[in-house]
């Protein structure tokens, strides 16, 4: 995934792979990364004779690599090398911009013929993915629609894990180009095939690819009958897999199913990479800590000093301060400074929803704190436009149970009652009592699934029976003895 930087982080289409700025690549090393690209090609090609989709994943895997080692200079010498010098050359080098410098190296062709189609898709795919890093936008959509006509063509297994990289990148390159709803019926259509072919992979990416569509254009309620007319492939990646969760987590926050949302979440942020991906693991911690504020428990500090976050997390950290005081000033001053921060990550609208949780902790305090207050003094803390919006939240508090108190209406003050101590009650017992079930419960469910082997189970009953014998002779003996 590309590393971004905190202020531009957006919703994640982009890889999650590792896939930081292009390497710098030295004339003498063109060589060396035309002759690996060659292995790439004798992979595939084998791949394609022998019908084994395993030789077709380890050069897939090694994408992110491939792509940091090219640029369009050796894509420019590649297309030489493997197309013959016709029209279909001069498309390809047509994708490629004039600008761009010619490099000399000791490959010649060879081959006159034109390549499989599996090694077009290839290099297509390649040339479509250093289009995106340039960038050069428009000539990206035209390589991804010319890539998308030749995998139609071709349904075999090998080729369509080439198409699910494919599928993606022309998303990517549509969505820069701003013309992601134009593509959403073209993925529809691919993602019924894909089905009816059982084409797991492909399945994983265009779900994925459809619900950031949505998404993008805050469609939840599409995303979310995608959801629930599909079902997600068990065969698919982590990286795919950890998308499609953070995707489900973020349409549960919308429907204010924030328990659910935020187990999502969290199986989102352990499928993904640990040691990269550092974007998407970003924004899936920017939501966990949102929907942890809304559901009323604090952080702890810990996240925000994790390696790669503590930059991108000091707004959330500000804002958790604000709403750990009950701050509403504060928790404003936030809003204001950190507003087009919040849009950027999609999280406005959940951190707007964050006021009642301010203004309750603050209420808390304030019950705290004084045992009789007018009720003006409550609404000039709470930063409230009149005595009468006051009275209406603090009545919805002790309803609530948030506080424990009484509104002297006659007196225009909040009367709090002492706080009782925890210890007299019987709170402390149910909660030993639930601990202990909790453990008992889990002995129980441990006992059940212990599993013998039947050799073992053969060698108890052969020295139960053996006992069995021996005692019996032993019996016996005793009786003869008797008798004597």
């Amino acid at each position: 995934m590309e590393t971004v930087k905190p202020a531009q982080v957006e919703t994640p289409i982009k890889p999650i792979e590792n896939e930081s700025e292009p390497m710098e690549v030295d004339n003498n090393d063109f060589d060396s990364v035309i002759r690996e690209l060659k292995e790439h090609v004798q992979l595939i090609e084998k791949g394609a004779e022998t019908k084994e989709t395993r030789f077709v994943v380890r050069v897939i895997r090694l994408l992110p690599r491939t792509r940091r080692l090219l640029n369009l200079s050796i894509l420019r010498q590649i297309a030489t090398l493997i197309y013959p010098p016709d029209a279909e050359l001069q498309e390809v080098l047509g994708l490629i911009p004039t600008t761009v410098p010619e490099v000399s190296t000791k490959f010649k062709r060879t081959i006159p013929r034109s390549p499989i189609p599996h090694i077009d898709v290839y290099y297509h795919l390649l040339l479509l993915m250093k289009l995106i890093d340039e960038p050069d936008l428009e000539k990206a959509l035209i390589c991804g629609t010319i890539l998308n006509d030749k995998i139609i063509k071709d349904n075999s297994p090998t080729m369509q894990l080439l198409a699910a990289r494919a599928y993606y990148y022309f998303a990517r390159a549509s969505e820069l180009n701003d013309t992601l709803s134009e593509i959403r019926p073209f993925l529809l259509l691919r993602l019924r095939t894909a089905t009816l072919h059982k084409n797991q992979e492909v399945q994983a990416v265009l779900i994925n690819c459809l619900l950031h569509n949505y998404l993008h254009y805050s469609l939840y309620e599409q995303a979310d009958k995608l959801i629930k007319q599909t079902i997600f492939p068990v065969a698919a990646s982590n990286n795919q897999l950890a998308r499609y969760l953070f995707y489900n987590g973020r349409i549960k926050l919308t429907k204010l199913e924030y328990t659910e949302g935020h187990k999502q979440l969290i199986r989102a942020q352990r499928k993904a990479p640990q040691s990269t991906a550092l974007g998407f693991r970003q924004i899936v911690q920017k939501y966990i800590i949102v929907v942890e504020l809304l559901l009323g428990s604090i952080p702890e500090r810990t996240i925000y000093n994790q390696p790669g976050m503590k930059e991108a997390l000091l707004p959330y950290l500000k804002l958790t301060q604000t709403v750990r005081l009950g701050n509403l000033k504060g928790f404003g001053a936030v809003m204001e400074k950190y507003g087009n921060y919040f849009q950027d990550d999609h999280t406005y609208m959940l951190i707007s929803r964050l006021r009642q949780s301010v203004i309750k902790t603050a209420l808390r305090q304030i019950s705290m704190a004084y045992s009789r207050i007018s009720l003006a003094d409550v609404a000039q803390r709470l930063l409230l436009d009149s005595i009468e919006d006051a009275e209406f939240i603090v009545a919805k508090a002790i309803s609530d149970g948030v506080i424990e108190g009484i509104i002297d209406c006659d007196g225009a003050c909040l009367c709090s009652k002492e706080s009782q101590n925890v210890y007299k009650t019987r709170e402390p017992q149910i909660a030993f009592h639930e601990r202990i079930a909790f453990c008992l419960n889990l002995h129980n469910e441990a006992v059940r699934a212990l599993r013998f082997p039947k050799t073992e189970k053969k060698k108890q009953k052969t020295a139960v029976e053996k006992a069995i014998q021996e005692e019996q002779e032993l019996e016996a003996a005793v009786e003869e003895f008797e008798e004597f």
